[in-house]
């Protein structure tokens, strides 16, 4: 385990990591989640394993500190974890991120570019939501007050989001959970699709054949994200279906520019 300061109150962000060769390789976790949980028996596969990897926790989530003073929007997620990566000594890193992460990650990418080569997003949010009150995700945790989801609406979000979630969940910050999901649901102004089609470095996009067709997707690939379709999974793609994650994951990292073969919601509605 490793961790930098990233906020001038001294919080610190911490990551596991594996050695390998450069580029290094970044995973971040969506939300309520912790990134070693999620992304270790992939990182680990023989067609991933051999980069330098930090499986990487958010701030207020996972193995990181949870600051009561940090206001969790999209921003500050991604501005601390580049302050993380800048103090682990990564430089064009290629990230791959699952839901809340993939937003933060689009964010990075665009605040920091520097820090960031490629993209492979995992069912992303790439657009603000409503709150939705009754909801298990964030716009569920969005739908309380700070101080009521404080107070205990978070035990309605643990009851509703499930045994297997809530084992990471549990463990974030619960200012910070309620705080992340807010300005999930509220997102960026670009919005984060408009910043990931303004971005120009290799961009994937993973999201479960099920969920086809993703909205929008042809306006991003015309701007030069690949979008993949993964069969058999649910949201949580690389815990799902790790061998068809993995495959689909080497072959965007691979070195191809911007092509992927891999099947796209196009392929399966045909």
């Amino acid at each position: 385990m490793r961790s930098a300061t990233v906020t001038p109150e001294g919080d610190r962000i911490r990551w596991v990591e594996l050695p390998g060769q450069e580029p290094p390789r970044v995973y971040v976790h969506g939300l309520g989640a912790t990134s070693p949980a999620y992304f270790t028996e992939v990182a680990v596969h023989p067609l991933l394993a051999g980069q330098r990897s930090l499986l990487v926790d958010l701030l207020g989530h996972g193995i990181s500190d949870r600051p009561t003073a940090f206001d969790y929007t999209l921003e500050s997620h991604a501005d601390a974890l580049a302050a993380g990566l800048t103090g682990a000594g990564v430089r064009g890193a290629e990230l791959i991120a699952h839901s809340m992460g993939g937003s933060v990650a689009v964010v990075l990418a665009a605040r920091h570019p520097h820090l960031v080569s490629r993209l492979v997003l995992i069912d992303a949010n790439l657009d603000p939501i409503p709150p939705t009150p009754g909801s298990a995700g964030s716009s569920g945790i969005a739908s309380y007050s700070e101080e009521e989801f404080v107070a205990g609406g978070w035990e309605e979000v643990r009851d509703r989001a499930g045994a297997h979630w809530w084992s990471t969940m549990r463990l974030a910050g619960r200012e910070a959970l309620h705080r992340s999901a807010v300005h999930l649901t509220r997102g960026t102004v670009p919005t984060m699709r408009e910043l990931l089609m303004e971005l120009s470095i290799p961009r994937t996009y993973l999201l479960p054949e099920a969920d086809c067709p993703l909205p929008g997707s042809d306006a991003l690939t015309a701007a030069g994200v690949s979008v993949v379709a993964i069969p058999d999974c649910g949201h949580n793609i690389m815990l799902d279906n790790p061998e068809a994650f993995v495959s689909a994951t080497a072959e965007a990292l691979a070195d191809r520019g911007q092509e992927q073969s891999g099947p796209t919601c196009a392929d399966r509605e045909r």
